[in-house]
């Protein structure tokens, strides 16, 4: 992973990038485009997410959209576009970036979500939607199939419902969305911005370091059968309670105060 990453000077063409109080947000804007990835988009999303695991002080990733539509997957008709924003060499996987980012990643759904959108959702840790969002795999229904959506879309919805979910291409609510564990939570409209902003902030406050040990070992324990797993992570436990975050915690709760995570 290139290291020293900086936004200063980059032109996003295709998203807004802003980070404020240990919060970075990723907001899409092709609304015209119902914010469909082109290459553009796709490049600068992996850029952002590189470097907010590259910066400390950014402790939580939220992926927000302009207009009416999260995100209508990839964007079939291929223009040409170019960015400033450069390339990095080997990082262009958004599942991947997301799920090797090991910090907090929550998607702000303010519309619908189709095809290669489900990337992002699938692979963050929490997902947040409005009532009237609808989600879908429709690739079915153009001759071809969701492959790289599977990955995600298996680990977080029971098997039956995300099979027959890319079978027949058909949308499902949020309610059935939330049911079948796709998102956390749909909430109204008006709620949105403040249920993600208080989430953003309660995950922002809490031992940064530990955060990122503990996701880093979430992910990784998940490729091992359950005999691997305990003892990977019993010794990824043992190495918690000696690092700093653990030593301040324990500390703050003893001499009753807050703790100091800088």
């Amino acid at each position: 992973m290139t290291k020293n990453l900086s936004l200063e000077g980059l032109v996003f063409q295709a998203t807004k990038i802003n980070v404020e109080e240990n919060v970075l947000t990723i907001t899409l804007n092709r609304p015209e485009k119902k914010n469909a990835l082109n290459n553009v988009m796709m490049n600068e999303i992996c850029y952002a997410l590189a470097y907010a695991k590259q910066e400390r002080n950014v402790r939580v990733v939220v992926i927000a959209a302009e207009g009416d539509v999260f995100c209508a997957g990839a964007d079939l008709r291929r223009e040409k576009a170019e960015s400033n924003v450069p390339k990095i060499e080997g990082s262009d996987d958004i599942s991947l970036l997301i799920r090797h980012l090991y910090k907090p990643v929550i998607c702000k759904i303010q519309g619908s979500v189709h095809a290669g959108a489900l990337l992002m959702v699938t692979n963050c840790t929490h997902a947040i939607a409005v009532e009237d969002a609808k989600f879908s795999a429709p690739e079915i229904l153009r001759g071809v199939w969701p492959h790289m959506v599977m990955a995600g879309l298996f680990r977080v919805m029971p098997k039956r419902a995300a099979l027959d979910f890319c079978m027949r291409g058909q949308a499902i609510d949020a309610t059935k969305a939330e049911e079948w564990g796709l998102i956390n939570q749909s909430v109204p409209n008006n709620k949105l911005d403040e249920v993600v902003v208080n989430l953003a902030s309660d995950l922002a406050n809490l031992a940064p370091g530990t955060m990122q040990f503990g996701l880093e070992a979430y992910v990784k324990q998940d490729d091992l059968n359950f005999d691997e797993a305990l003892p990977y992570l019993a010794k990824k436990s043992a190495e918690t309670f000696a690092g700093p975050d653990a030593k301040e915690g324990i500390a703050a709760f003893l001499e009753k105060r807050e703790p100091n995570w800088d």
